[in-house]
């Protein structure tokens, strides 16, 4: 009889295994150097790998002084040395590997519980959204890292894209102050306007708008203006 039982057990399991979602065990590695705020170098099974973390988006380097602050940040949660799990999802178009990072927790979402990461909304398919989108309206809440100036600062999306706005050097957060954004038309109209979506026509002017104060742009309060324009 329990033979009976567990070979119908197999059956069952080779039947459900090919449509199970792929999952990869998290392995063990040794943190060997920092990049940015959301890369690492490690060194796995005597092969040296370079990490870039899933389901954030960090300042880029040149986003002064953000993205050394995000970079600091990631060191203090990752020495030189430490041993952390990956838990892999892909492998991108950069050949690094895409993965959550485990040390002290998931150092991922650590870094958006900071505010020295955004959440990469594009790529959450295999995160715990919840908990990623809730530790940024904390972080948010509290004005922390990233969001000291109100509304966060150009995302590094938009920053990459060119989009982004260079801040002065060696300026505190809540010192920064950005740059009005180039909309002709809008530019001309009294301070006070209240602007669309459809008249600014571009996400990373929406954001800048968002930063000087016109809170009405991001309906939902996620920190994001002008969703449909992305």
């Amino acid at each position: 009889m329990r033979k009976a039982a567990n070979a119908m057990l197999s059956l069952v399991a080779l039947t459900v295994a090919p449509f199970a979602p792929f999952v990869q065990a998290a392995s063990a590695a040794t943190v060997i150097s920092i990049g940015d705020g959301d890369t690492i170098s490690v060194l796995e099974r005597g092969q040296k790998l370079k990490v870039r973390l899933a389901c954030i988006d960090a300042p880029e380097t040149a986003q002064s002084p953000y993205g050394m602050a995000s970079r600091n940040q990631l060191k203090a949660l990752l020495p030189l040395g430490s041993t952390v799990s990956l838990r892999v999802q892909a492998v991108d178009r950069y050949g690094r590997t895409v993965a959550e990072v485990i040390g002290k927790g998931t150092v991922n979402l650590a870094m958006v519980q900071s505010g020295q990461a955004f959440v990469y909304r594009q790529y959450l398919g295999r995160c715990d959204r919840g908990a990623y989108l809730a530790a940024e309206r904390q972080a948010q809440a509290q004005r922390l890292g990233v969001w000291a100036v109100s509304g966060g600062i150009t995302r590094p999306w938009d920053f990459r894209q060119g989009g982004g706005v260079q801040r002065r050097s060696g300026a505190t957060p809540a010192a920064a102050t950005p740059t009005a954004p180039s909309v002709s038309p809008l530019s001309q109209q009294a301070s006070g306007a209240h602007y669309t979506c459809k008249q600014i026509g571009s996400f990373a002017r929406a954001q800048e708008l968002l930063r000087q104060g016109h809170s009405y742009l991001d309906r939902n309060g996620d920190g994001v203006a002008c969703e449909s324009l992305r």
